[in-house]
């Protein structure tokens, strides 16, 4: 299983630029960033692919619907986003969120040439995904549960003739009781939108128990060992005590790959 990085894109741009460096120095697979409300996550993935040179590098995600394909396409080549190194994530919520991310990804195909990535958290966004993408993005969810959603992907990809996509999942990756208090923030913030919230109650957890919350180094291999088997990659969404650069550096050198 492949291990990716993730920090919140609207972080310092120095927070950015140092993260990108350490995680393609230690061997991780990828680097992310999202694109939260007014910041824009192609800008902030821009200066991540300023500072590294083979690392894939992407955002999760851009929402179609406040964001169309032109508008997404245009971001791209203005940051200078590498298309060979680029994992373009795109989603989009009810209503209209199948037909909207079906001719999204059409339209960003013929755009561009790079890997599109759709987030999927239902059943029939599971098997879009695997129709129509070059890979998927599950969030907040248990092993168990994204084992099941990568069988509906496999399924979606089988009826369309075509290689299944690659299948990611952002864990949440918290160090100590400060970082833990802002996970169970953010966890309270998603189980407030509805979507994520009736998933919560599907998979019959609180949503703070589908991150790694940990006080050493020595817990996290034994916390990604449950994701084995479930996803192509882990992708570890830093949450830390505070936004620096010394504290999200702490998390990468913890989790590195081995």
């Amino acid at each position: 299983m492949a291990l990716g990085f993730a920090v919140f894109a609207g972080v310092a741009a120095d927070i950015i630029r140092a993260s990108a460096r350490e995680a393609e120095a230690l061997g991780y697979s990828s680097f992310w960033v999202n694109h939260p409300g007014a910041t824009d996550g192609l800008a902030s993935l821009g200066d991540a692919a300023k500072v590294t040179r083979r690392i894939e590098l992407g955002v999760g995600v851009v929402p179609l619907h406040t964001r169309g394909p032109d508008g997404i396409a245009s971001g791209v080549r203005a940051h200078a986003l590498p298309l060979d190194r680029l994992l373009l994530g795109v989603g989009s919520p009810n209503p209209g969120s199948l037909a909207r991310v079906r001719e999204g990804v059409a339209e960003l195909r013929r755009t561009l040439e790079t890997r599109v990535v759709v987030a999927a958290l239902g059943p029939k966004m599971c098997r879009l995904a695997g129709e129509v993408a070059d890979g998927v993005l599950l969030n907040w969810v248990t092993p168990e549960y994204a084992r099941r959603s990568a069988d509906l992907v496999r399924e979606g990809a089988a009826a369309a003739r075509r290689q299944a996509p690659k299948i990611f999942a952002y864990v949440r990756l918290a160090f100590g009781a400060p970082a833990h208090e802002r996970l169970r923030r953010e966890a309270d913030r998603y189980a407030a939108i509805s979507a994520y919230g009736a998933n919560f109650e599907l998979m019959g957890v609180k949503p703070e128990t589908t991150a790694i919350a940990v006080h050493t180094a020595d817990e996290v291999a034994p916390a990604l060992a449950k994701w084995g088997g479930a996803v192509d990659e882990v992708v570890l969404r830093a949450i830390t005590a505070a936004d620096t650069v010394d504290d999200h550096l702490v998390l990468l050198r913890a989790a590195k790959p081995s």
